[in-house]
């Protein structure tokens, strides 16, 4: 931080921030899930090691391609891989190795302590859609996002009592230059919501800047020392590592920032159409990966990601909660857990052009398939339609609605004294009923998960009070939502240091849509 951002800081600190914090509204936040219910496991253990054995084979023989990344190879050949181009073929046992070294586990906080997430182990952590250029609601259609989409969906995220991170590009505002985009983007996490974010990955000095954010936001021998940003390095599948996605996470491991190293795979494209086979490119693209990150920083902190859809073979459109990638969620969250890593994967993925019934069962699917797959990092938890193209407005809340489902599945199955509930049998005997006999009466409150936003009511209610149908109703809660919406505080010093970074950084290039 410069010595006049200190000043600012110092300035603007103390007595203003704790006023501004008296006068918020506090929004509830479930914490994090934490598991008490055993993961679905597909696969044999003969299976997975075949699998594991048939990845080593692809790194040895075939190798990978860190492309135009001379650093990069340097690096691995370093190691001890065989470097031949930019082809990089790693020696059995050698990216396996190199993983030991990133943590299980890590604590991603936010600017509220309270927010701070556990990523790995039994933990469970949901973030909303990422990367779509378009959004959708039921009065504008189908349109290109803008900064102003941005900042609404960052307003409902962090209103969104089940929703854990803010995410990272929720749309992509395609209002502003692309290069400087990520700046307004940051600013919005950081100001309008209080929850834990993604850093910028388009360019590796985007994710500098992101760094340079944090450090302003935070401290900087904070962000040294602690994770603040959890960030997504997509793969090049089949097998090649890009520059710019390489580039990003040079800077994020060496600022001991975590990435989600992930495939991203369309079954039949871009990896085999067998779930062993992709399975097995899966696996060895991240073990590379997360190799690569270490590195660059042995213990920086990393998730293994498989990003996997199915496809429609005779469009080549992908399709969504089909049995085939239910299976290698199910299939790589084993791997994960053999690795000792945390896992990414699911989230509520549809095909659908609408919120509609094709959106909500292909979501249903995907969703249950992620808790139960053991994933610790749910990225596109809410909000996505049309194969990610899309972000909706009223799907965000009707998949944030529906992520309290996870929650109370994950809790399991209570046996202690009160939910045996001996006593409230004892007292109706047969023939009677329990709505009004004494363990109801104490706990009907918390008994039955109830949604926000579903009709319960009986038909003639329904019909009063005009039919409305479940994208009315969720269109109607967008709008108290943002209505109701008020800012958590931040220290003014802060926000001004942020705003003058932003404008320094804007002014050193000029604009480019490119």
């Amino acid at each position: 931080m410069s010595e006049a951002a200190q000043r600012r800081r110092a300035r603007g600190g103390g007595g203003a921030a704790r006023r501004a914090a008296r006068s918020a509204v506090s929004f509830e936040t479930a914490r994090y899930i934490e598991r008490n219910i055993p993961n679905f496991e597909v696969l044999t253990e003969e299976a997975l090691e075949i699998i594991e054995t048939n990845a080593e084979t692809v790194l040895e023989e075939i190798g990978v391609n860190f492309v135009e990344n001379p650093a990069a190879l340097a690096r691995w050949r370093e190691a001890g891989a065989d470097v031949s181009g930019e082809r990089v073929r790693i020696p059995r046992g050698l990216a396996r190795a190199l993983c030991k070294t990133a943590p299980s586990s890590y604590v991603q906080h936010a600017r509220n302590p309270e927010r701070n997430v556990v990523v790995g182990g039994k933990s469970l952590v949901l973030a909303p859609v990422y990367g779509p250029p378009f959004v959708r609601d039921a009065v504008g259609g189908r349109r290109y996002a803008t900064m102003e989409d941005f900042r609404k969906f960052v307003k409902l995220g962090y209103m969104s009592k089940w929703l854990h991170h803010s995410g990272g590009t929720v749309c992509e505002p395609t209002d502003l230059p692309v290069n400087k985009r990520h700046l307004d983007m940051l600013h919005a996490h950081m100001t309008l919501s209080d929850k834990p974010f993604m850093g910028s990955v388009t360019e590796p000095s985007r994710a500098q800047d992101s760094v340079d954010m944090c450090a302003l936001l935070f401290g900087e021998q904070f962000v040294q020392d602690n994770t603040v940003m959890t960030s997504l390095i997509n793969i090049n599948s089949p097998m090649t590592f890009d520059d710019v996605m390489m580039g990003a996470l040079e800077v994020y491991a060496k600022n001991n920032q975590a990435c989600i190293i992930s495939p991203f795979i369309v079954g039949g494209a871009m990896a085999p159409v067998s779930v062993a086979g992709t399975l097995t490119q899966v696996l060895a693209e991240v073990l590379a990966g997360i190799a690569y990150s270490q590195l660059i920083r042995p213990g920086a902190p990393v998730i293994m990601g498989a990003f996997v859809t199915s496809i429609d073979m005779n469009s080549g459109a992908p399709t969504f909660g089909t049995p085939e990638a239910a299976h290698i969620t199910y299939g790589a969250g084993q791997l994960a857990r053999r690795l000792g890593l945390p896992y990414r994967s699911a989230g509520s993925f549809c095909g659908s052009k609408l919120p509609d019934a094709q959106a909500a069962y292909e979501t249903s699917n995907s969703l249950n398939m992620g808790l139960l797959a053991g994933v610790n990092f749910m990225l596109h938890s809410c909000g996505w339609l049309e194969g990610g193209l899309v972000s909706s407005f009223e799907k965000f809340v009707m998949d944030a609605d529906q992520l309290g489902t996870l929650h109370h599945l994950a809790q399991g199955v209570s046996v202690d004294d009160n939910a045996q509930a001996m006593d409230a049998i004892r007292e109706v005997g047969p023939g009677g009923h329990y709505l009004g006999c004494a363990h109801t009466q104490e706990n009907f409150k918390s008994a039955f998960w109830k949604s926000d936003l579903l009709d319960y009511k009986p038909y003639e209610t329904w019909e009063d009070e005009g039919a409305r149908d479940t994208q009315t109703l969720a269109s109607l809660r967008v709008e108290k939502m943002l209505g109701d919406y008020q800012q958590p505080a931040l220290d003014p010093a802060i926000n001004e240091a942020l705003s003058d970074y932003i404008a320094r950084r804007k002014a050193e290039e000029p604009d480019s849509f490119m």
